[in-house]
């Protein structure tokens, strides 16, 4: 059972994934269909872990490069989802798209053509998704 401290660290977790996706996280960490209740375990502690204890280490590494590694890592690991969420991230925190096209160049030199492309595919459905929203398109 999760004492108050610890629900704080959640609800302070949820707000910095909410500041960053610009959307609740919430309804992606709900219990599927057939999924055991130790599932809201591992979400709790991937959230906090993630937007509590990593993200909000700013004071090397700012929000915005930390966007930037995050979009890399999604991108060489072909984790396309994850990479939608933070290509999502980089926009929201001062990357410009020119930026993410430099990442997948280089991800392209060290990880191969073929992950470069399937990640860029993404990345160009999220310029389109941005620039509806500000309706350039």
């Amino acid at each position: 059972m999760a004492g108050a401290a610890e629900d704080d660290r959640y609800a302070d977790a949820l707000a910095t994934a909410e500041r960053l996706l610009g959307t609740s996280l919430e309804p992606f960490l709900a219990l599927g269909p057939g999924e055991p209740a130790s599932g809201s375990d591992f979400a709790r502690l991937a959230t906090v872990h993630t937007f509590g204890d990593a993200w909000p280490r700013t004071e090397v590494l700012d929000t915005r490069s930390r966007a930037l590694v995050s979009v890399t890592i999604a991108a060489v690991l072909g984790t396309l989802e994850p990479l939608r969420g933070q290509l999502r991230i980089a926009l929201g925190n001062g990357v410009s798209p020119e930026e993410i096209v430099e990442v997948f160049v280089h991800v392209e030199a060290y990880a191969g053509a073929a992950r470069a492309f399937e990640g860029y595919r993404i990345a160009r459905e999220v310029f389109a998704e941005a620039a509806r929203a500000k309706g350039d398109g």
